[in-house]
């Protein structure tokens, strides 16, 4: 298949209209149905999950996604669909433990060391792409739900971090944007660039994980992405988004990313996916809070996944009570989880993945009151995928 978005090779193609190295793999059962070019690829996780130290938790869950997508010619144009759902919710308003997570609500309080469900409705889009020239296209993205033009790649698609079954601490600086409900993008392709901007719902999906919101374009975004070979994907993004947090909906927030991606085979047999990113937030009115993310995945012979992530987040979030003498302080919070996934065929596109990591952290000795002085989390899962 063709890209959604220009005359490159799908495999560029990732959430929403980010880009991803050219190398990376496009896992899908294909079909082609009269004008139609069809894919279709999805997962079910269950997740046994333990949080160390006072703070942390257990609890046995599922995630899951499934996502269609089909394109066809208009005369010289390309018409392109996308749909992704969920039955995350089924986990709860309230999610799961994970040790440091901030972000979002439920039941009217703010979710503090828990990770919060996916939407049933992840993506719901649509686009249409128009050649101007050799390699060069114009393109609109219109979804409800769907992805704005801000930041990398969402983390369950990039390579590089598909296989850990954590949502990163730096998902709220980087890609939390990934649901939204009210999106309209432009842009331009002109050979390996693509600058875009988007309009969009600022307000985060709320606790009600099974509708469709109303959608709103109170927000905005730009992107310029870079893809200088194959191997190599490149962006900066920023964005304006109105009230995001629905707990301070008097709060404005602005965004600036950046990332680069790279994916290539280094030995016969042996693929490595890296990210490297950056987000800042910028409370308006309020101060401004940095993440740096760093993970990678070494993928042998299609069976063995070693994979890592690092990362260094500011975080304020984590004591909401007024009474709280921590109130509102910011503390740099480092996280380093190691993990490996055995992957087994199960017949035709079926795919049975079984692996665990463990997390360990560092930081302000002020936290070990609330934390524990050294604690130690992991998960352990078995995934089903086919694609």
């Amino acid at each position: 298949m063709q890209g959604f978005l220009g005359a490159y090779p799908m495999t560029r193609e990732a959430s929403g209209t980010s880009w991803q190295p050219d190398t990376t793999p496009h896992d899908g059962v294909h079909a082609q149905l009269g004008n139609w070019s069809a894919m279709a690829h999805g997962f079910v996780t269950a997740i046994y999950d333990q949080q160390g130290g006072p703070r942390g938790g257990g609890k046995v869950f599922s995630t899951s996604m499934l996502m269609g997508m089909a394109s066809r010619p208009v005369g010289d144009a390309t018409w392109g669909v996308r749909t992704m759902v969920s039955l995350d919710p089924v986990m709860g308003k309230r999610g799961y433990p994970l040790l440091f997570q901030t972000g979002e609500a439920a039941n009217g309080q703010p979710l503090v060391d828990r990770q919060h469900p996916h939407d049933a409705f992840m993506e719901l889009a649509t686009t249409l792409s128009q050649p101007i020239g050799e390699g060069r296209s114009v393109f609109v993205y219109a979804g409800l739900p769907g992805e704005p033009a801000l930041g990398p790649t969402t983390y369950m698609h990039r390579l590089s971090g598909l296989a850990n079954p954590e949502t990163p601490l730096a998902h709220h600086w980087l890609d939390s944007t990934h649901v939204t409900f009210g999106v309209v993008t432009a842009g331009v392709v002109l050979g390996t660039w693509k600058l875009e901007a988007s309009g969009f719902k600022g307000r985060e999906p709320d606790e009600k994980r099974w509708n469709i919101e109303s959608p709103k374009l109170d927000s905005w975004s730009a992107r310029v992405s870079w893809n200088p070979d194959p191997r190599w994907s490149l962006q900066v993004s920023y964005g304006e988004l109105t009230s995001p947090e629905q707990l301070e909906a008097e709060i404005d927030q602005h965004r600036f990313t950046a990332s680069a991606s790279y994916t290539a085979e280094i030995a016969p047999e042996v693929k490595l996916a890296t990210t490297l990113a950056y987000g800042r937030n910028q409370k308006q009115p309020g101060g401004s809070t940095d993440a740096v993310l760093l993970e990678s995945a070494a993928i042998f012979a299609d069976r063995h996944t070693v994979f890592a992530r690092y990362e260094n987040v500011d975080k304020d979030e984590l004591f909401p009570l007024h009474s709280d003498p921590l109130h509102d302080r910011g503390f740099r919070v480092n996280k380093l989880s190691v993990g490996y996934q055995f992957t087994t065929s199960l017949g035709g596109p079926f795919k049975l993945d079984l692996g665990g990591v463990v997390s360990g952290y560092a930081y302000p000795g002020t936290l070990d009151r609330a934390y524990g002085s050294s604690p130690v989390s992991g998960m352990v899962f078995g995934r089903i995928r086919f694609g």
